[in-house]
Order: C-alpha cells, then sequence, then structure tokens
C-alpha cells in the first residue's frame, strides 16, 4: 500500500496546531540507519487510509519528497472526541531485521464445526489479533484461522493455530493463550440444572439412613354427642 507524505521544517506546539487546521496531519518517520524525519500528510486522505485493515498490519510504500522508502504503521494519536488524526508514527522496515506486529486473525470455518452444528454452543473469539515475529518479506497482512473442528467443551489456543512460513507467535514464557472458546448455550446449562434438581429431589425428601420418612398418624376421629332424650 503506498502513499505520499511531506517534508515538515517546524515543530511544536504552535506549529502542530497551525498544521492542523490547514488540513494537515504532523508525523515522524523513525528507524533503521536514518536520522528521524518530520513529516506531514494530508489529513483526508489519511483518514480514509487508517479505516483500511492492510494499513495496519503491512509494509507500506512512503513517498516523499519524491523517494520510497518502506515503513510499518506504529502509532495513532486520535482527538478524544472529534475525528481528527492529531499524530502518526512510521517505523523505518530494514529487510534484514526480524518485525514485532500485531496482526488481525481471520476466522473461518466455524458454522462447519461440531460445536456450532450440532451442539450450539456459544463460541465467543477471545482476541482479534496476534503477536507475530517475522522477517519483513515473511510479513502477512493476517492470519486465517481455522476453526471447523471446534468441539463441545473445548478451546482454541495460540498453538493451535497453523502460521505462515517464516512467521512465529510471540508469547510471554510457556504461556498459550486461550483464541477462541467453547461453551455450552444458556438454555443447555439451564436444561441441566433443572435436571439436576429433579435428580436431587426424592433424596432430599429421603429420611436418614436413605430410608423414607413414615407417614404422620391420622387423628381420630371425633365422635357426635348423644342425642338428648
Amino acid at each position: 500500500m503506498k502513499f505520499v507524505a511531506f517534508e515538515r521544517a517546524k515543530q511544536g506546539t504552535g506549529a502542530s496546531r497551525r498544521l492542523r487546521n490547514s488540513g494537515r496531519t504532523p508525523g515522524i518517520v523513525y528507524g533503521g540507519a536514518g536520522e528521524p524525519q518530520l513529516v506531514e500528510l494530508d489529513h483526508n486522505a489519511l483518514w480514509h487510509a487508517i479505516k483500511k485493515e492492510a494499513f495496519h498490519a503491512s509494509i507500506l510504500d512512503m513517498e516523499v519528497a519524491g523517494k520510497e522508502s518502506k515503513v510499518l504503521l506504529r502509532n495513532v494519536q486520535m482527538h478524544p472526541y472529534k475525528q481528527m488524526i492529531l499524530h502518526i508514527d512510521f517505523q523505518r522496515v530494514d529487510a534484514n531485521t526480524k518485525l514485532h506486529m500485531k496482526v488481525p486473525l481471520h476466522f473461518k470455518g466455524q458454522e462447519d464445526s461440531e460445536a456450532f452444528k450440532i451442539d450450539h454452543c456459544l463460541i465467543t473469539h477471545v482476541l482479534n489479533e496476534m503477536d507475530i515475529s517475522c522477517l519483513p518479506s515473511d510479513l502477512p497482512e493476517f492470519i486465517e484461522v481455522d476453526l471447523s473442528g471446534l468441539k463441545k467443551g473445548t478451546s482454541f489456543h495460540v498453538n493451535d493455530v497453523k502460521l505462515p512460513n517464516g512467521v512465529k507467535a510471540v508469547v510471554k514464557g510457556r504461556e498459550n493463550p486461550v483464541l477462541v472458546s467453547v461453551v455450552a448455550s444458556a438454555a443447555e446449562v439451564s436444561a441441566e440444572a433443572a435436571a439436576a434438581d429433579a435428580a436431587a429431589a426424592p433424596a432430599a425428601a429421603a429420611g436418614k439412613g436413605g430410608k423414607a420418612a413414615p407417614a404422620a398418624k391420622a387423628a381420630p376421629a371425633a365422635k357426635a354427642p348423644a342425642a338428648k332424650k
């Protein structure tokens, strides 16, 4: 994905405010062998670009003063309540240096799984992106996750994902985070609870030692008074 940026000479709060008022967004490009470079971008074009998934998770071709370079989007600072981008950061890409990136997950096959079709389980996507490490040439725009094998009472973890060649998941220590959880539906849980209550009712009514409590004796019927002569 390609975009155009322009060299920015001035910096500081006042200069950035004037830049935003003119319809431009201040930014910076850093990393690699070069010095940090101040840039500015057309705000409207940038606003539409950040809505695209590829702008966040792929290597971008940035053109500045007729020269192109490979960069990654690293940070976007938004206005707290206006639809405005206040500042944007890019990092230069070195072809021989591994990247650490968050890549979006695209799920497929959920509707074909046993958990969904037969058991009608509730399937929750716990994570929608994954931390990965790879060389720039191996960076995927997204990672596809096949959920067609989901079963009731199981979970889908990071280690269950089939990663592209050259891509490695980045996790802390020996952790294996859950990506997708599978639980029984609320209706099924209620039915199982009702069945358990019904099964427990006779036991609760039983007396000590498992014997039923004796029935209470009926009170003797009252005698009618004798008739007067």
